[in-house]
């Protein structure tokens, strides 16, 4: 997704990739646009999205921190009615020229992959860059009427602080994320990005997130609830996340085979036992592991699962060759160095 900014007079325009539409996505992509410009118009007018308004009754107002952003950056906020985007019109057309433009950019390219969110975002300004070169007289009309951007950026992020759970979870903006357990009862500070989370602890960044959209969502990353789940492995049958705790098919194959030849009890620590030894060392080599002992018709616990990841990991110790080495070749250099 693009927070997509226009000036309507000029058709100079700035986009910023954003995880979803969120205020903050709002607030990073609005920044960006109006820093670069260096300048501030007295309007800043937006369609109804719940970025910026919420409904009351038959119609919508604008959000609380949507109108301390637009008042902190001097303008005016307005919006257009609900389901008119003819309102927009100037916009809306922008939006799809930029969209066709991507697509023909992105097929010159030959590849629509790129390194990182970075790489994509130096790719698309520098469109938008030569994009907007054809503007420049009236680019320079719209900022000879616009006045100067006089105040200090905003920070991108939210910040929260929360309990971590005894399960190893937060919960932030309605969605759930597992945190490393070694957090559990802690009160951590917690970035909220457009995209992403950072959570902090003592000062320090402890992990980042992938941000969830809309809500009642979870993202549970086992390797952050294994350690307090393995001492006490009864609570895997009613743990709320469970259907998390299987990262690969083949780690859900294990677990009802364990269950099939085992009780409940002994086969939920079996698993939890796999799953540590796949956090604590390579979860692809003990996946294959597990795969091996399954298509074997063999019951893949730890101990098996060990034994096999031994035999596929012995190191093989190379012979080396060494030449004699003739030590009178020191009693040379330090009589060199006395004479």
């Amino acid at each position: 997704m693009l927070c997509h900014s226009v000036l309507p007079y000029s058709n100079w325009q700035w986009a910023t990739p954003c995880h979803s539409e969120s205020f903050e996505a709002l607030r990073q992509g609005l920044q960006n646009a109006l820093f670069r410009l260096g300048k501030v118009p007295d309007y800043h007018q937006t369609d109804n999205s719940t970025a910026a308004t919420h409904r009351v009754g038959s119609k919508r107002e604008f959000n609380e921190n949507y109108e301390a952003l637009i008042r902190r950056l001097g303008m005016i906020a307005r919006t257009i009615g609900i389901g008119e985007k003819e309102q927009n019109g100037d916009v809306e057309s922008l939006n799809g020229s930029l969209k066709r433009r991507l697509e023909q950019q992105l097929l010159l390219r030959g590849s629509r992959d790129f390194e990182h969110r970075e790489a994509y975002e130096k790719w698309l300004h520098q469109m938008l860059g030569r994009a907007n070169q054809g503007r420049r007289k009236r680019v320079k009309e719209d900022l000879d009427a616009m006045r100067p951007l006089s105040v200090d950026r905003l920070l991108d992020y939210d910040e929260e602080t929360v309990r971590v759970t005894s399960w190893s979870t937060i919960r932030i903006k309605r969605n759930s994320y597992s945190v490393p357990s070694r957090l559990i009862g802690e009160h951590v500070r917690v970035r909220i990005y457009c995209d992403r989370l950072e959570v902090m602890h003592g000062g320090r960044l402890q992990v980042t997130l992938e941000r969830l959209s809309g809500h009642d969502g979870h993202r549970i990353d086992y390797r952050h609830v294994i350690h307090s789940l393995i001492k006490k492995p009864g609570a895997l049958t009613r743990y709320r996340f469970k259907k998390d705790l299987f990262p690969t098919l083949q780690f859900r194959r294990a677990y009802d085979r364990l269950h099939e030849t085992l009780c409940e009890r002994s086969a939920d620590l079996e698993y939890l036992r796999i799953l540590y030894l796949a956090a604590t060392t390579l979860e692809s080599d003990v996946n294959a592991a597990v795969e091996l002992l399954l298509d074997s018709a063999e019951r893949p616990d730890c101990e098996r699962v060990k034994r096999v990841l031994s035999l596929h990991q012995e190191p093989e110790v190379p012979e080396i060759d060494l030449p004699p080495f003739d030590f009178s070749d020191y009693d040379q250099l330090l009589a060199s160095e006395v004479s």
